[in-house]
């Protein structure tokens, strides 16, 4: 089948549009609407389904200019080629928009043997909320903190608590929401990073 394709494109001149033009434009297409579907999919799982219908309209939008582009030309192998490459490529994309853009909202879970009143100062000193319970572990009384932060934040709390605890247990939890907590204004979150590259 492959050597009868090539054998009519020889015999009728190559045929730039199906075999390179279409293959790019499917490709860039692709990567778009897949890009669309996977930040749709990570914004309902985040609780931010307002946003879902109007990505997925764009996403299908487009979905199905690409696959009448593909009907109209099913000899252009190039064509499905790029089609994969965009579904791959566009997961990628997606996912790395997803992490530059941090959403949602995480519980940090800190265990600590000993004295721990310099971490919740410098914890609190840096604009976070921080709740702190008596425990008791496997090997004697324990200390645990919950702090609850935006995902953009959660860097600058570990550089905190591994400048001021380094052999602390830390866990960490995505959560669905969070209401009426204490979170960084603009103004302590820089004290705050300031803070942490001093304490490294």
């Amino acid at each position: 089948m492959i050597e009868a394709i090539f054998t009519q494109t020889l015999a009728t001149g190559f045929d730039w549009y199906a075999w390179v033009i279409l293959p790019l434009i499917v490709f860039f297409a692709r990567v778009c609407d897949v890009t669309l579907g996977t930040i749709r999919i990570i914004f309902i799982s985040r609780g931010l389904r307002k946003f879902a219908p109007f990505l997925g309209f764009f996403e299908v939008l487009i979905w199905i200019v690409v696959i009448g582009q593909l009907v109209q030309h099913l000899t252009s192998i190039t064509a499905y080629i790029g089609y994969a490459a965009g579904f791959a490529t566009g997961n990628f994309v997606g996912m790395w928009l997803e992490d530059r853009l941090a959403l949602g909202t995480y519980m940090l879970r800190v265990m600590i043997s000993g004295e721990s009143q310099s971490l919740v100062n410098a914890i609190h000193e840096a604009g976070f909320g921080v709740t702190q319970v008596e425990a008791t572990g496997s090997i004697g009384p324990v200390k645990m903190i919950y702090i609850v932060v935006k995902r953009k934040d959660v860097d600058q709390v570990m550089a905190i608590i591994h400048g001021q605890t380094p052999q602390a247990f830390i866990t960490a939890e995505e959560i669905r929401s969070a209401e009426k907590g204490i979170f960084p204004t603009r103004e302590r979150k820089i004290k705050g990073q300031m803070f942490s590259r001093n304490g490294k």
